[in-house]
This record gives structure tokens, sequence and C-alpha cells, in this order.
């Protein structure tokens, strides 16, 4: 054979060794990158399509300062003791109402900073039901609070809304028969601007975010979207209730949380003979015209979540809401037992847990604990299960113990709320 015949014929063998190593230096250097990438903070920008480790940045802290409007029938409940029970762990104050507010900060009334039990004050989180009033929360919060809220979809939000404050809103008590179908085929004839607890009746996501609720898109759309730019401006996120566990990752993600600072039990929940099984179409059609204000800013933040979401990674939301799911699974199973079940209040033999009944109408379920608990673990799952008004009497009484105001007398309230107020309902306001 020539002499560059085998020249070639070994360059070529020489060449395809090196190909094959290469290949194989290649292959385990991206091996070693992907088994060591959550590691490394480049990582996601090597693989998007990967998720980020459960703590954003091991250096980033917990985010202790948080404001969370919790408007009514909206889940807002659950959001509330979890961020109450993560305020008890971190010794955070939380801000409570004057006695003259009940368990609320004079709902309906504009929120006011006087509205704020003195032994709550300063305050590193808020979460119980107010009107929203942009100047008097900054006069409240320290700077670099977080705003959060939740907002639900408008048709299924109204039927509980209904459902819940019948005995309570003159415009649901006007119905024959109780009849959602009858209120929404001509609400005009029930409902009068201004009556007390109106806004019960009438877009009440709009205002509990401190809107007008007697705009119409129909006659001022800009209304709405100024309305919706506001929001925007002050709440870091807006939780969409029907997609809870993905909102409970944002905002673990937001504050740089655990995922076991925003395990929960579902709270205020209705007994299926309390609710709809399903809303029909038409009625849901009626309640969001008749709540036009209320659609609109569910349709603008809804779309904004899933953007939202988009941006995080929606697999990786997805994987880490089926972690919690899982994890919270094993809480409740924990707790209360192998099969862990929500019951009606007179089948609770722990007072503690036990939650109000808005009427005789509307039953609200809630856990009991297995009996012969005791200890650490079975505080922690009282607390879990633990409705609105035991737990704000418990942290103000806890908080008064601990404070520096309990030395001084409470004022007195300039203005206070005229007493129909105190006849709102006692129990908690989530869904």
């Amino acid at each position: 054979m020539p002499p560059i015949v085998q020249h070639l014929q070994q360059a070529t063998k020489m060449m395809s060794r090196r190909k094959i190593l290469l290949l194989v230096l290649g292959f385990s250097v991206v091996s070693l990158l992907i088994h060591q990438g959550a590691q490394l903070s480049w990582y996601p920008k090597l693989f998007p399509l990967s998720c980020p480790p459960l703590r954003d940045s091991p250096l980033r802290p917990k985010h202790t300062t948080v404001a969370f409007l919790k408007t009514h029938k909206t889940a807002g409940t659950t959001v509330q003791n979890i961020l109450f029970r993560f305020a008890e762990r971190h010794n955070l104050t939380v801000a409570l109402p004057h006695p003259s507010c009940e368990h609320q900060f004079c709902y309906p009334r504009n929120f006011s900073a006087h509205f704020v039990h003195p032994a709550t004050r300063p305050p590193h989180v808020l979460a119980s039901h107010l009107r929203f009033d942009r100047a008097e929360l900054a006069r409240l919060m320290p700077p670099g609070t977080v705003y959060v809220t939740i907002l639900r979809e408008p048709a299924a939000m109204f039927e509980s809304l209904f459902s819940y404050y019948n005995q309570y809103c003159p415009a649901f008590r006007r119905v024959p028969n109780a009849s959602l179908t009858a209120f929404l085929s001509a609400p005009e004839t029930y409902y009068r601007a201004g009556e007390h607890f109106a806004m019960f009746a009438h877009n009440t996501l709009a205002y509990d975010l401190g809107g007008d609720n007697e705009r119409s898109p129909r006659d001022d759309d800009a209304y709405l979207a100024r309305l919706i730019r506001q929001v925007e401006e002050v709440f870091s996120l807006v939780m969409i209730a029907e997609y809870f566990d993905e909102s409970l990752v944002l905002l673990r993600r937001l504050l740089a949380w655990d995922l076991d600072d925003v395990l929960y039990a579902k709270l205020n929940a209705r007994a299926a003979s309390s609710r709809l099984a399903t809303i029909p179409s038409a009625l849901v059609r009626a309640a969001r015209a008749w709540n036009a204000l209320d659609a609109g800013l569910y349709d603008h933040f809804n779309a904004t979540f899933w953007r939202r979401v988009a941006r995080a990674g929606r697999t990786c939301v997805e994987r880490e809401a089926r972690e919690l799911r899982e994890a919270r699974q094993r809480l409740l199973r924990r707790c209360f037992g192998d099969e862990p079940a929500l019951r009606p209040a007179a089948q609770i033999r722990t007072k503690q847990l036990q939650p109000w009944q808005p009427s005789r109408k509307v039953d609200i379920m809630g856990y009991d604990l297995p009996s012969g608990g005791a200890g650490p673990a079975t505080e922690a799952c009282l607390k879990l299960a633990m409705p609105e008004v035991q737990y704000s009497n418990y942290l103000l009484r806890k908080q008064k113990r601990r404070g520096g105001a309990r030395s001084r007398p409470e004022p007195v309230l300039d203005n206070p709320p005229p007493r129909p107020i105190r006849a709102l309902p006692r129990g908690p306001q989530g869904p």
C-alpha cells in the first residue's frame, strides 16, 4: 500500500478517536452540570426548563412585613391563618382590630390606622378584613411592606355571599324564599345603594379594594381601568382563589418563604348542603353582569396571574403546587387522623376549633383534634385549624402580655362606628 494512503488511514483513525473522546467528554460535562446544576446560580439560565430550588436564594432572608387585603368569600380566611401562624413562629407583631371594631377593622368603613389595637402596633403583619385605604395603610405599615390580596370568580363569589350573608344584607332578605335566581333575575328590585351592608350585594371585590362599587363599566369603562391601575401600583401579588395552591407557590417565592410556611387546612368552608354544586350558566352570566366591576377586575388579574406563572415557569409552578398538596395531606393526616375530613360544627369537640355559624341555613365545617393529644405538635395542629375569631382573640391576648403598649389605656376612638356594625357576623369571612 502506498505510504500516502497509509498516512491518510492513520489520520482518519486518529480523528475518529478524538471525536469519540470529545463526545464522551462533552456528555460527561453535561451530565455533571445537570447533576450539580441546582447548586449553581447560572443553572436556570443554561437550562430554562428546569426548576430553581425551593428557596429562591439561600442568601435571601424571609420577608416578614406583609399586608394581606382579606377580601370577602375568596378563601381569605385560609390565607390569614397562614400569615398568623408564620407571625407566631417568627415572633412578629400582627395588627389586630380595636375592640370597638370586633374582629374586623371597622368594616365597612374606610380603614383608619386608629382602628388598630395599640398593643399590636407597630405591626409586621396585617391580615384582617378592612376596606382598603392606601394612605392609612402606609401610615401603619413599615416601609418595604409587601401588599397581597386574593380574588375569586365573581359568580361563585356572589353565590357564596348570597348564602353567607342572607340574614344580614337587607337586599338579600327581601328576596322570596332566599332565591338566588329570583335576585339575579331583577336585582334592582331588591337592592338599595347605600343601605347597611349593601356592599355584600353589589361589586364586593371593588368595594373591598377601596373602589366605588356603584360604578358600571358600561357607563364608565375608564373607571375600571383606573381601579385596575391603582391595584397594580400597590399589590405585589393578586392571588386567584380557583388556583389556590399555585397562588401559594407564587406567594412563597415572592416572600422567600419555605414550602412548610404555606401549608394549610381549608377553613370556613360551607357544607355541600349549603351551596350550589354547580351554578347554571344563565346565573353565571347574570351574576357577572350585575357585578360587572368585579368581573372586570377578576378577568384582568386572572390573566395577569397566568402571565406571572409563565414567567416563573409553568412546569415548575405545577410541580411545586403538587409538592405542596402532598405535604399538606401528610400534615393533615398527622394532625387529624388517617382520613382527615371536614365535619359540622356540632361534631367538633374542641371548643377552640368550632367555627361560627352565620345562620341556621348555612353549615360551616371545620376540623377536630383526635382525643388524647397534647404537647407542641398538638398546639401546632390546633393553630392550623383555628377559626378566625378564636385565633384573633388568642393573638391579641398574647400580644397584650408581650407588648410595650400594655401599660397604656386603650384609646377611645374618635367618631366610633355606629352600633349596627357590631351586628356583623362574628365568624370567619372566608369561603
